[in-house]
């Protein structure tokens, strides 16, 4: 125990000192005191925190701040891979971010996962292509792909589509991996978490294809550094719909029952 109570003091001085000396890359209305109060707190139930090297602790958490994303309410995460902790945000954390930094305006982004029994159709309605998703209600059927849709203010939509098999060859290929063992983040093998992978994987390429305007280098790096897998190494083909083949891509426009099911 007082080899942790030292470990985090450290952290403490080290995350402190680089929140001041880069506070000019902060976001606006970022809170300084409530950050560093939140990231300790996590840090402190974070298992074996002892054997990691302080300074690199420090810089990981600053990458949180950079974006203006909370650690302790779970829009990001310090995630063990070996000997090193590396930054990794959230779904809701994800959301936050294309919200807030696309080009043009947001009115909302979700991602969802479509299991076995759910209703998932793209059709041609009057020669644009739409979407429809009705899911089954308490469904904790096989998963058999997900999908983004961002709907933009001025009422125009884009969305993207991936199998299970997309999705598990994403994690196999480009994810991170912890380089002692070879494994996997834990939200990768946790069945309860999973879904969030799949829906972070699908919004995360749906990202692509949204112009996103940091204010400075730090977040753009930060948010690059926070994708748990690259996609930069994936060309992306032309879309085409996973569950429809014959859908491809085009302007899309969101109907009255293509609404977040919440």
């Amino acid at each position: 125990m007082a080899q942790q109570n030292s470990q985090l003091s450290v952290i403490h001085k080290n995350l402190d000192s680089l929140l001041e000396s880069k506070r000019e890359a902060m976001p606006s209305g970022f809170n300084k005191t409530r950050f560093l109060q939140n990231s300790m707190a996590v840090l402190q139930d974070t298992y074996n925190i002892e054997k990691y090297e302080p300074t690199s602790v420090a810089r990981t958490m600053l990458k949180g701040a950079f974006l203006g994303l909370d650690f302790f309410n779970k829009e990001c995460y310090a995630v063990p891979y070996g000997n090193t902790l590396q930054f990794q945000t959230d779904y809701k954390g994800e959301k936050k971010l294309a919200k807030k930094y696309s080009v043009r305006p947001v009115k909302d982004i979700y991602a969802k996962v479509v299991r076995e029994g759910d209703e998932f159709i793209e059709e041609i309605v009057h020669g644009k292509p739409s979407v429809s998703f009705k899911p089954k209600s308490f469904n904790n059927g096989e998963i058999l792909g997900a999908f983004a849709v961002v709907l933009y203010v001025d009422g125009t939509m884009d969305y993207d589509t991936m199998t299970s098999q997309d999705i598990e060859d994403i994690k196999n290929n480009f994810s991170k991996k912890n380089k002692d063992t070879g494994q996997f983040s834990k939200a990768w093998t946790i069945e309860a978490t999973k879904p969030e992978m799949y829906k972070k994987t699908v919004l995360r390429r749906l990202c692509k294809n949204i112009e996103l305007d940091f204010d400075t280098i730090e977040q753009k790096k930060a948010f690059e550094d926070a994708a748990d897998m690259d996609f930069n190494q994936d060309p992306k083909p032309k879309q085409q719909s996973p569950f429809n083949p014959s859908v491809v891509e085009a302007e899309y426009e969101v109907l009255p029952d293509a609404a977040d099911q919440g």
